[in-house]
């Protein structure tokens, strides 16, 4: 007996409305995103990013947005 295997499309459409469809879209989400990689290269974006803070400013800002 011969199986012909599936597009990885189709089975990645169907496997995703069985979950969303059992677990609810958000736990579908969740659960996906930890088989997925971020892009980019976070080390060089923080330093652009905080370039500018010393330690002690970035302590302060989590601060305030802890109080609002």
């Amino acid at each position: 007996m011969k199986v012909q295997a599936k597009p990885l499309t189709e089975i990645t459409q169907l496997a995703t409305h069985i979950l969303c469809k059992e677990m609810g879209v958000t736990d579908t989400i969740r659960f996906i995103n930890q088989f997925t990689t971020g892009s980019g290269d976070y080390t060089k974006e923080r330093e652009q990013l905080f370039d500018d803070l010393s330690l002690e400013d970035i302590v302060s800002e989590i601060k305030k947005a802890r109080h609002k």
